[in-house]
């Protein structure tokens, strides 16, 4: 634990949700040291509104916004879309990969206002502490790091909402809207109340960004996104900045019921989690940015991309962002997205993605290849020879006499195979 009176200014990471909001007059009570408030926007809407007298009147000296949501996308967003890198099966990353971004102008900020110490609102239970204090010994070691939910004697939602109608500290939630939410460009997720049972269908009314896919339009709709080695710049022939692409997709998606995942994860530190997210512009990329590589990538090295996601998105879920690890992923990502140009169709419709086409210069299929049809280019015999040599391995393992798994079958006499 930090020695308390060594503190005499921190910066937190301030959203304006329950937990930052009680922690400014909780710091100022227990450290007895300012509080400056720092927020990042990262594309929350309309909970950017109000953030500096809330702050203000919680008990912190200033509030500090940096707008992050282009540096967002563009160096954080689309790097993890390149990779094609999802936890689990499932999770799309967007609180993972915010973390280390707002952790990184955290400390800018720290050292900006000449700040001896960091603090952040991350329960002790949760994966978002190993993110912010992973970044802040990347970037300043020497920083203190307070962590109240690891200190103070809140327990729960509940516990944290008394405490602030205690010390007038003005807060929207209540004991009957206690999920606790994260919203960026990306994505919404949702945890807790009714969620912490995962045998309960989550309450329609919870969803805020996207619609049900039963209620969504009974006509399909079909977008086109453009990319360039591997990064998105176009919708339907339109350029736009890359936060205005996720913003656009997220709008489009959110109307066809699109993107909603319902899961049960692994948390880093070992238990399990039962969460809803709403990501429709990040599963419709994924989607095109999939189905583009289909075409221009060869197998070995879209089998091998395959194998370095799983690590790229462990890395990423883990707060592991500022690592050589994933710089070296990176680099590796980048070597395979140069042919990764051209465009993709996908119809909308109903919570489902079709793909309607895709096509790029650097397209490897060749129709006179693959095609069913009368074809000069490929001689069907050569075939035999090939699988002749492709299926050597399984010889020589049925001539040694070796059993196959679950298999209880009379053994066959191979000796008139064999050499006298």
């Amino acid at each position: 634990m930090v020695e308390k009176s060594s503190i005499k200014k921190i910066v937190l990471a301030y959203s304006g949700g329950l937990d930052t909001s009680v922690i400014v007059p909780w710091l100022r009570e227990n450290y007895n040291c300012e509080v400056i408030c720092f927020t990042a926007d990262v594309g929350q809407g309309e909970e950017m509104d109000g953030l500096e007298a809330k702050a203000i009147a919680s008990g912190a000296s200033q509030l500090i916004i940096h707008d992050m949501r282009e540096e967002f996308a563009r160096d954080y967003i689309f790097p993890v879309l390149r990779a094609g890198a999802v936890y689990e099966r499932k999770y799309l990353l967007g609180t993972s990969m915010a973390r280390p971004l707002i952790a990184k102008h955290q400390v800018e900020v720290a050292h900006q206002v000449g700040a001896d110490a960091v603090a952040h609102g991350a329960t002790g239970k949760g994966n978002d502490q190993v993110r912010f204090e992973l970044t802040y010994a990347a970037l300043d070691p020497r920083l203190k790091v307070v962590a109240p939910w690891r200190e103070w004697t809140i327990r729960s939602r509940e516990d944290a909402i008394a405490y602030a109608r205690a010390h007038n500290v003005p807060i929207t939630q209540t004991e009957k809207t206690i999920y606790s939410r994260d919203r960026n460009l990306w994505h919404l997720s949702h945890e807790g109340g009714l969620l912490e049972d995962p045998w309960l269908e989550p309450d329609e009314a919870m969803f805020q960004i996207s619609v049900a896919p039963e209620a969504a339009p009974d006509q399909p709709e079909t977008v086109e996104i453009s990319f360039e080695t591997g990064t998105p710049v176009a919708i339907n022939g339109q350029k736009l900045s890359p936060a205005a692409i996720v913003t656009k997709l997220n709008e489009l998606g959110g109307k066809h019921g699109i993107g909603r995942t319902d899961m049960v994860e692994g948390r880093l530190v070992g238990m399990k989690s039962h969460g809803v997210y709403e990501t429709p512009g990040g599963t419709i990329l994924l989607a095109a940015h999939q189905e583009l590589e289909s075409i221009v990538l060869d197998r070995d090295t879209m089998h091998f991309k395959d194998l370095a996601a799983l690590k790229y998105a462990e890395l990423v879920y883990y707060g592991m962002w500022f690592t050589p690890l994933r710089e070296a992923l990176d680099a590796f990502v980048d070597s395979t997205q140069g042919p990764v140009t051209g465009q993709v169709r996908l119809k909308l419709y109903k919570g489902n993605l079709i793909p309607a086409g895709r096509q790029s210069p650097f397209s490897l299929y060749r129709e006179d290849f693959a095609t069913f049809g009368q074809e000069n280019v490929y001689d069907q015999s050569d075939a035999e020879g090939f699988i002749h040599l492709f299926g050597l391995p399984l010889k020589v393992r049925a001539f040694n006499g070796l059993p196959i798994s679950g298999l209880d079958i009379p053994k066959p006499d191979y000796s008139r195979f064999k050499r006298d």
